[in-house]
């Protein structure tokens, strides 16, 4: 299958560059995908689509300010995205400059604080700082808001770019599902006789790269970091043996759940996750998903696909963009529901 077919044209007035004013306010659209119906809701109407023993499972990784900008000795701007940290001194970035930087070039900060480029593979370049990699990020980091928000980070974004139950440091982009959920939210669904489980995978920088080859299986991408604690595998064992579903929040926990799956069972876990979820893939875990407007051709636009099946996929894009939906990070939000309400 080719990149082209996860292909859309989006109006950039449909671009939600900022949060709303309230995080549950969101639309909500509802895919029941046995009846192939699509249904327009709100997201503060989620547990309508809910039912008592469903599981949601939340990813707690905490956004880092992992953006920094700084120079080269020349005077020239350059802009750094920590993709992971690798020690107290050490992280692997993405650099962003007017020409590309070699192993051994210097990177200034203020005010008098530097980089040295230790290595390079593909996009990613490992770098070692003149001081504690969480004290430059302390002095000079900022909230790594993606670049299709075509505008710089501003306080609003320190919290509203970070979920309420943000809790592990690790990530550069928010799992933007979790977005939506505010203490009213999270009370009412727990209400409802629906559990929590909550797990981590630290998103890196390459959630921002382009898939490089137009064949889809010819893809890559990059590992990231998760942890599925004894407690989550309990959770989800005993949501499975009351018939409950396992929903998960955001393609990460999806991403993380079905990494952490062995013999469709879920077992604890850490370590490394590069998983591409496509079209073909079989969910071992994972019953239903909500999640965000995803990008054209991007790796979380084929994941939601494998799930919900392409066409009806690009019909709810297509859909979505007919009805005015929000799209991306400050977006609205989208339910799939692979069995329906069965």
């Amino acid at each position: 299958m080719s990149l082209s077919d996860y292909n859309f044209s989006l109006p950039d007035d449909l671009i939600a560059r900022f949060p709303l004013k309230n995080r549950r306010d969101s639309r909500l659209m509802v895919l029941d995908c046995y009846e192939k119906k699509i249904i327009d809701s709100e997201f503060k109407s989620l547990c309508r689509f809910t039912a008592p023993n469903d599981l949601l499972v939340f990813n707690d990784t905490k956004v880092i300010k992992a953006r920094i900008s700084g120079n080269k000795p020349t005077g020239g701007k350059v802009e750094i995205l920590i993709e992971r940290v690798i020690d107290k001194w050490t992280a692997d970035v993405l650099i962003k400059a007017n020409k590309s930087l070699s192993v051994g070039a210097k990177i200034l900060f203020e005010p008098d604080k530097h980089a040295i480029i230790l290595s390079r593979s593909e996009e990613i370049f490992r770098i070692k700082f003149s001081i504690p990699v969480a004290k430059q990020i302390e002095k000079s980091g900022q909230i790594p808001i993606p670049p299709y928000f075509n505008r710089l980070s501003n306080d609003s974004d320190i919290d509203r770019y970070q979920t309420i139950y943000a809790k592990n440091s690790g990530a550069v982009a928010a799992p933007t599902a979790g977005l939506h959920f505010d203490e009213d939210m999270i009370n009412q669904s727990l209400s409802s006789n629906v559990s929590h489980a909550f797990i981590t995978l630290h998103i890196g920088a390459g959630t921002f790269l382009p898939l490089k080859n137009k064949n889809i299986d010819e893809n890559k991408l990059h590992s990231e970091y998760i942890e599925v604690s004894k407690s989550a595998s309990d959770s989800i064992a005993r949501a499975k043996k009351n018939n409950g579903r396992v929903i998960a929040i955001g393609t990460t926990s999806t991403r993380a759940l079905e990494s952490a799956s062995k013999d469709n069972v879920v077992l604890p876990y850490q370590g490394e996750t590069s998983i591409f979820i496509k079209p073909g893939y079989k969910f071992r875990v994972v019953d239903a998903l909500l999640t965000n407007f995803h990008l054209p051709m991007s790796s979380l636009l084929m994941l939601v696909s494998a799930m919900a099946g392409r066409k009806f996929i690009m019909k709810a894009y297509n859909h979505a963009i007919e009805k005015k939906y929000r799209f991306y990070s400050y977006g609205d939000a989208m339910l799939i529901l692979p069995k329906g309400f069965k």
